[in-house]
């Protein structure tokens, strides 16, 4: 079973920065594509971003193009997501996930981990 473990949500204010990561467990020799989702209060889970096994591929929501980076480390299955000039509409739980296919990861994903509070203050 693939556990995925989030950090670096939190508060801050509109305009500001954060940097989530998310670690998957086990590590494996082919690794895994990875991304985010997310949910804000009373709103359907939405997809972020994702990055393939290579990290030679990134795809993002248009609600996030130019703000959010996604990157990941060359040697672990660890995500990133570098997120700017953050706004109230960015509040959300969000959600890493993972998979063995890049092509599949949005919208079906294989692996979910317990997310993270991301509170945008305007």
């Amino acid at each position: 079973q693939v556990q995925l473990v989030e950090s670096g949500g939190g508060l801050v204010q509109a305009g500001g920065s954060l940097r989530l990561s998310c670690a998957a467990s086990p590590h494996t020799y082919s690794g895994y594509a990875m991304g985010w989702f997310r949910q804000a209060p009373e709103k359907e889970r939405e997809f972020v971003a994702a990055i393939s096994r290579s990290g030679g591929t990134t795809d993002y929501a248009d609600s996030v193009k130019g703000r959010f980076t996604i990157s990941r480390d060359g040697a672990e299955d660890t995500v990133f997501l570098q997120m700017n000039s953050l706004k109230p509409d960015d509040t959300a739980i969000y959600y890493c996930v993972a998979g063995p296919r890049y092509s599949t990861l949005n919208p079906n994903p294989d692996y979910w981990g317990q997310g993270t509070q991301v509170t945008v203050a305007s």
